[in-house]
């Protein structure tokens, strides 16, 4: 299994942030998907007067979601990736916009403080080292009220799903990613998301980590069950939905 952790992901993404908004432009729906998990989020009043966490924002496709549905909001941008990171600044971004690097792990040592009122993480926890750790960062930095929207590939479980995700891969998206000289990143994206949680294991690893009110959702299209949006409030407990 090729799977890359911390500064060799961290240093795969600089090498493919060159063409990564390219790559990801070919996936139908890529940036549609990315609203709708932002709209989830039920932001009132166009985000005005609201803090939000853009965690994980690769070259700023899932910033410009939050922004499509939340014009009026503060938000804070971090990724890890100092490639990625620089592709996302250099877009056109109104003052409310700041962008910061830092690893998911490590989010108050780079001077990104709470309170937030709704964080927004797209396709970054199956990434991570220590998932359980982050969600429990992040529910820190939250309000009372907060509001978690992860959109990530997390599998339904389902023998269809997983194959179509297999044949996705390894006949157009690995492909795709060796010609542009970032194979092991491609390679790593398919072995991330078939070794990780199916969508109801990160519901559960949500929930343990002291979220309450945890919803699946999925996307429509070719990525049902394999794309899902896992909604969660950082607040008073409620029953658990699916």
């Amino acid at each position: 299994m090729t799977v890359l952790r911390d500064d060799g992901l961290s240093a795969a993404f600089d090498h493919a942030a060159r063409t990564y908004d390219r790559l990801v432009a070919v996936n139908p729906g890529y940036h549609a998907h990315l609203r709708r998990s932002a709209r989830r989020l039920r932001l009132p009043r166009g985000g005005a007067g609201l803090r939000l966490l853009d965690l994980g924002c690769g070259t700023g496709a899932s910033t410009a979601a939050l922004r499509h549905v939340a014009p009026l909001a503060e938000i804070v941008a971090v990724d890890a990736s100092p490639g990625m990171l620089e592709r996302a600044a250099a877009k056109a971004w109104p003052p409310t916009v700041t962008f910061v690097h830092a690893p998911a792990e490590r989010l108050e040592e780079a001077g990104v403080h709470g309170p937030f009122d709704a964080v927004f993480a797209a396709y970054l926890f199956r990434n991570l080292a220590d998932p359980d750790a982050v969600l429990a960062a992040v529910r820190a930095l939250m309000a009372p009220h907060g509001r978690l929207a992860v959109h990530e590939y997390t599998l339904s479980g389902r023998p269809v799903d997983r194959l179509v995700w297999r044949v996705v891969c390894k006949a157009v998206v690995q492909p795709a990613g060796t010609l542009t000289g970032d194979g092991p990143l491609y390679r790593h994206l398919f072995h991330s998301v078939t070794g990780f949680d199916t969508a109801d294991e990160f519901a559960a690893r949500t929930r343990g980590a002291g979220f309450s009110g945890v919803r699946v959702l999925p996307m429509p299209g070719w990525q049902t069950g394999i794309v899902h949006t896992v909604l969660a409030s950082a607040g008073a407990s409620h029953e658990d939905v699916r």
